[in-house]
């Protein structure tokens, strides 16, 4: 598992956010009992796109690129966990009810506090029964009659029964 400072080096700069990412998805992983994903063994779900995600793909292993870190843009710092082999999914939720005011002083004092503050003070964590995340799916590509771009078969745009980039078709 990642250290803290090498994730703070991934993302490349220290804030609460990126404190957040770490506690969250550490106490999500250790609810769901389970450890980094080499490949789909664990998919996220992650309700924001701030800097915590970068921590949650660190300590997890779920990325874009592996199709098993899913983006729902509703702007919470909630994110659930999905252990494939055991169909049971850990959702956190970041309340940070138990701040006192000096944490409030400056971002370094919240993620400090962020860091040292018991997990109840930060985050609900509930068990929750989702549908199993559909695995990655390998797609075709078509080239855009316009540019000529290599795109995903399932983002073509066809027009006039002519494959189109989102882009492209943007502009027809």
């Amino acid at each position: 598992m990642m250290t803290y400072n090498e994730i703070l080096s991934f993302h490349g700069h220290e804030c609460p956010g990126i404190a957040m990412g770490y506690r969250m998805a550490k106490a999500a992983l250790e609810k769901l009992n389970a450890v980094r994903s080499e490949d789909e063994e664990v998919v996220a779900i992650v309700e924001n796109d701030a800097c915590g995600v970068d921590a949650l793909q660190c300590l997890t292993g779920c990325t874009f690129g592996k199709g098993n870190l899913i983006f729902h843009d509703y702007g919470k710092q909630v994110y659930t966990l999905f252990s494939r082999q055991t169909g049971i999914g850990i959702r956190v939720l970041y309340h940070g009810k138990g701040a006192p005011e000096s944490a409030k002083e400056s971002r370094k004092a919240f993620g400090d506090w962020i860091l040292s503050a018991a997990v109840e003070e930060l985050m609900d964590i509930e068990e929750v029964r989702i549908p199993e995340p559909q695995m990655a799916q390998r797609r075709k590509s078509i080239n855009c009659c316009a540019c000529g771009e290599a795109v995903m078969d399932i983002r073509i745009r066809m027009i006039d029964d002519k494959p189109y980039c989102i882009p492209c078709s943007a502009e027809k």
